[in-house]
């Protein structure tokens, strides 16, 4: 029996145990038929060296192509032989590697996920092929501007530090990576310490840990060194660049905290209220529903470690960015100047609320989630622990948030 912490939250039992060299487990039993397992990693492209832009996303494909113990085929097969599914991706601050799989299969997806982790070796051969995949989606991602201005914006938000150069680096930098450079990646950051491993699985969730402890239990790496600077603030900028663009794709956006800050539900709230994904968001009623300026408009936070951005971007005409722009730090002002109706405040709460319930059927995420909370908080922050903390808000709580915003300065990035 392990000395684990059990949590009753979402009327469902979270099994989290630590492993002797560190290594975070987050095991639950879930329903249905289907097992996701998966370990996130907490490094991603802020925390590559200013020579190897590109290198965790580099990590995240070439990882796959080859181990001490198995092939590129046989470790594509491996899953997809029963129906299942091997995956990763990267962002600025983690990385996952990750299963999806017919219940009966968790030992097969944690022995394997070990495996890469642990013994990944970057055959050279299927290396080169593959930094010919990551050129295409590097120059795919550059020919989408409605993509690419996220990114563009971020490196002038976040310029000086490690959080401003995009995730897949660029052609030059792909090719000058080698299998040295993977591998002592892996060896830096995928340590121990710096991991989670996650388990919703049907089966039992201490059988699962068990099987953590079997196949990760013997990783015993130096520990991995937070080397994060926190990001400068840059001054507010209005820039347009030309992309011979029929439409004009913008963000306008702030600084804002990171995502320990207490105040980050008021902001998650007025983030939905402004520009989330129903059709009666502020900015789409005021933008597209009355006006047709716009096609798209919509809004997101995006929080690190230590920094964090809100941003919101739009699609129109050229002609049209400077009153998009006004619309948008009008609409900001007034929520900044005077707090909603308890009345209005209720509905947007609920909203939001029932969004977050929805967004629980997507199981998969919700797995991640589990993971990531770990991670980041070192307890299980589910969606009753969210929903809890929302409804807790106060219209004054929406309105400080706007201040916030308000006060930090919006800036601008047009690509047209």
């Amino acid at each position: 029996m392990f000395e684990s912490i059990l949590m009753m939250l979402d009327n469902r039992k979270y099994c989290i145990h630590t492993l002797a060299n560190g290594l975070r487990v987050v095991a639950t039993k879930s329903a249905g038929e289907v097992s996701y397992i998966g370990a996130m990693v907490n490094a991603g492209s802020r925390d590559e060296s200013a020579d190897k832009q590109g290198l965790a996303h580099f990590v995240e494909h070439t990882v796959f192509k080859g181990t001490q113990h198995r092939r590129s085929c046989h470790i594509a097969s491996r899953m997809e032989s029963i129906g299942g599914e091997l995956n990763a991706y990267t962002t600025k601050e983690e990385t996952m590697l990750y299963t999806n799989a017919p219940a009966g299969y968790a030992e097969r997806s944690i022995e394997l996920i070990s495996d890469l982790v642990k013994y990944s070796n970057f055959p050279p051969r299927e290396i080169e092929k593959e930094k010919e995949v990551i050129i295409e989606e590097i120059n795919s991602y550059r020919d989408s501007p409605s993509d690419s201005v996220y990114d563009e914006f971020e490196e002038l938000i976040y310029a000086g530090s490690g959080l401003a150069h995009n995730i897949l680096g660029t052609p030059e930098s792909v090719k000058a990576l080698s299998p040295a450079d993977g591998r002592a990646f892996i060896d830096a950051k995928y340590t121990p310490d710096n991991m989670v491993v996650y388990c919703c699985d049907p089966g039992d969730p201490e059988k699962n840990i068990r099987l953590v402890e079997k196949y990760f239990g013997d990783m015993n790496f130096t520990p991995s060194p937070n080397n994060r600077v926190k990001p400068p603030v840059c001054e507010i900028f209005n820039e347009t660049r030309s992309r011979s663009n029929h439409q004009a794709n913008c963000i306008t956006g702030c600084r804002i905290f990171g995502r320990d800050d207490s105040r980050r539900h008021a902001l998650f709230l007025l983030n939905n209220y402004l520009g989330g994904p129903c059709m009666n968001s502020r900015l789409n009623m005021e933008m597209r529903d009355r006006r047709g300026l716009v096609y798209t408009v919509d809004s997101n936070v995006a929080l690190m470690s230590d920094a964090g951005v809100l941003l919101i971007y739009y699609g129109c005409d050229p002609r049209e960015t400077g009153r998009c722009r006004d619309i948008i730090e009008n609409e900001i002002d007034r929520l900044a100047q005077s707090p909603l109706s308890p009345r209005t405040f209720a509905k947007v709460r609920d909203q939001y609320c029932g969004q977050l319930i929805m967004s629980g059927e997507h199981r998969e995420s919700r797995a991640m989630s589990l993971a990531k909370s770990l991670m980041y908080y070192d307890e299980i922050h589910d969606l009753d622990y969210t929903s809890r903390c929302i409804r807790s808000l106060t219209p004054e709580a929406m309105q400080e948030a706007a201040q916030l915003v308000a006060s930090s300065g919006l800036s601008t990035l047009t690509l047209s």
